[in-house]
């Protein structure tokens, strides 16, 4: 079980961590949330967005993109993140 709410967001997947996303997003656009959980879920949110946007980081470090020579794979390199 997690220590506190921000070890549960670390152990999260991306898709679950952005499905608990848009599910806050809802709730603080709809206004019925009282203002006491609409601050509670906007923190939570944040630490969510947080989350996604470092796994999104990690993957993309991951990504190698193909090297041609001649129209042919000669290799792989680091992708150029911009």
């Amino acid at each position: 079980m997690a220590d506190s709410p921000a070890d549960d967001i670390k152990q999260m997947s991306f898709e679950a961590a952005l499905r608990e996303l848009e599910t806050i997003v809802g709730k603080l656009e709809s206004g019925q949330a009282p203002l006491a959980e609409s601050i509670a879920i906007y923190e939570r949110g944040e630490a969510l967005k947080a989350h996604c946007e470092a796994l999104l980081k990690a993957a993309e470090m991951r990504i190698e993109k193909i090297t041609l020579r001649s129209g042919q794979p000669t290799g792989t390199e680091p992708l150029d993140p911009q």
